[in-house]
């Protein structure tokens, strides 16, 4: 039999290569599909446990933000930002900067690809809460802090950050006030310097003052010298030029300018620059905190360990008082948190809060009668309690029936005015009779609330805003003796701050004691958290 070879038609042949194309083209797509598929699983369960980011990713269909080669910009600008997080003294092991790297170096399939997509997503977001709103919970940190620290809506964050240059978002993240930056640089010259040995060797000397001489003095001069408050010298003997900068460090930690080294001042001299880098580090978590709160065109700005109180209008203190803050003991230390101050009292009635009435003034009364006999003692209706007819031995604490005040005088514990932001610690700010507190280079000494040094002024500096003649309308309802508030017609905010170091308008960092402990805490906190300072490693 002969074979017959059937030669196939044009028609044919191009049926059969369309059937071919379109089969190659479903195989692709179907591994495209599953490709993607993988990758939406695996993105989706590593973020099933956070809401916001789950949801960012649903409304975007899961296009990724990290891990395509259009997301090369967006990358790089976070991995600079993560190397760069040590310089804000956050803590750059919680990102995992290098396991991300690595992780995209080891990428081999798209499931891969979609859990990594969401780990870069969660450190971003951890490294954007703690640069813009801090790393640690003040509140678990110091329950005198009671600030509300503004945060971030997650879902916002990424939104924001998928529609803006990368480099510019990232560059806005930290705090915008100038103080921050200043307190960055400070920070790295502060560990430049320590790693030059710091400022040497500390003074021994009780007290050294002009005229002395010997090797104590010659300890000053050295540290005084690498502190950058004096020339280089040969001299031996505290003259003129050591007094100027023994002055001039005074100045800049909040010390009597005598320009002796007594105790106080040499205690603060001898501190190294190693706790100083501390507060700096410290200052710059606080910023954080406040970081999104509106100071205000003109606010009110409480520096608790600087014993200070001061009006700042468009960034410029336009008015500076001396203040007195709570004593340092559990429930009195001044808290920190911001306001908005709302009125003044002038002749003010002092409602003595319960607790100092039934720690302090009841057990007086027990003893006698007639104790505290300045204030008021009534009852539940308002009638005046007759001292002679109460045995105060028969009441507690817990079961004391009575209020106390002290009705308005010269002599009132709240002196002539209180300024009120009402707040539920019951905060204000407030005159004294007891004025020789405030020559007094430590002045904590009230039960929580801010004695102001100048308070008629600083009357009249808020009342200038809206009367031609401040004085004289303070003191029209001062003579009256009669309890009278005063609305302030454009509220202030006041903001109860505790910076112990904080630039001063040059941009230099002045120091101060941190008179509650608290910024030890929080330092140690940071640490705890997983800040490192490579400074301080032995």
């Amino acid at each position: 039999m002969t074979a017959v070879l059937v030669r196939p038609s044009f028609v044919g042949t191009v049926i059969f290569k369309v059937l071919t194309f379109v089969g190659v083209w479903v195989i692709l797509a179907q591994s495209a599909l599953s490709s993607d598929l993988a990758f939406r699983q695996a993105a989706a369960e590593e973020l099933a446990s956070t809401p916001a980011l789950a949801e960012f990713y649903r409304e975007r269909d899961y296009a990724p933000l990290w891990t395509s080669s259009a997301d090369t910009e967006r990358r790089a600008a976070l991995f600079r930002a993560l190397a760069m997080a040590p310089e804000h003294g956050l803590p750059a092991e919680r990102y995992d900067a290098e396991g991300l790297k690595a992780a995209f170096l080891s990428l081999a399939s798209e499931r891969q690809r979609g859990r990594l997509e969401a780990r870069v997503t969660k450190s971003f977001i951890t490294y954007a809460e703690d640069m813009q709103s801090g790393v640690l919970d003040p509140r678990r940190v110091d329950s005198g802090i009671v600030r509300e620290v503004p945060k971030r809506d997650r879902l916002a964050t990424m939104r924001a950050l998928a529609a803006s240059d990368p480099s510019a978002y990232f560059g806005a993240l930290p705090p915008q006030m100038p103080q921050y930056e200043q307190l960055r640089r400070a920070k790295m010259d502060l560990e430049r310097l320590i790693e030059r040995g710091g400022w040497g060797e500390t003074v021994h000397a009780k007290t050294l003052r002009p005229g002395d001489t010997g090797t104590e003095v010659i300890a000053l001069r050295d540290r005084l010298i690498r502190m950058g408050y004096l020339a280089r010298s040969a001299s031996a003997v505290f003259d003129g030029e050591m007094q100027k900068a023994v002055q001039r460090f005074q100045i800049d930690h909040g010390l009597h300018t005598d320009g002796i080294a007594g105790a106080g001042t040499l205690a603060e001299i001898n501190v190294g620059a190693e706790r100083r880098l501390h507060s700096v580090v410290v200052a710059m978590e606080r910023l954080r905190w406040m970081n999104g709160i509106s100071l205000g065109r003109r606010h009110i700005w409480v520096n608790l360990p600087d014993f200070s109180a001061k009006i700042i209008d468009d960034g410029k203190v336009t008015f500076e008082t001396a203040t007195v803050v709570g004593m340092n003991e559990h429930d009195r230390r001044s808290p920190e948190f911001s306001d908005l101050m709302e009125h003044m009292v002038i002749n003010p009635t002092w409602n003595v809060p319960r607790s100092i009435t039934v720690k302090e003034y009841l057990p007086m009364l027990q003893r006698n009668p007639r104790a505290v006999g300045h204030l008021k003692i009534v009852d539940r209706r308002g009638r005046v309690v007759s001292r002679d007819g109460t045995d105060f031995r028969q009441f507690t604490a817990r079961n004391f029936p009575f209020s106390m005040s002290q009705p308005p005088s010269e002599r009132n514990a709240l002196g002539l005015v209180k300024f009120m932001f009402p707040n539920r610690w019951n905060i204000y700010l407030h005159d004294t009779p007891t004025k020789s507190l405030f020559q007094k280079e430590v002045r904590a000494f009230s039960h929580g609330c801010v004695r102001l040094g100048s308070p008629f002024d600083f009357a009249y500096t808020l009342l200038a805003r809206q009367t031609d003649d401040p004085k004289g309308e303070f003191h029209r309802h001062l003579r009256t003796g009669r309890e009278t508030t005063v609305l302030l017609k454009q509220p202030v905010p006041v903001h109860l701050v505790y910076f112990t170091a904080w630039p001063d308008a040059r941009g230099a960092i002045e120091f101060r004691r941190d008179v509650y402990g608290r910024d030890q805490r929080i330092f140690e906190a940071l640490i705890s958290a997983g800040v490192v300072l490579d400074a301080l490693r032995g």
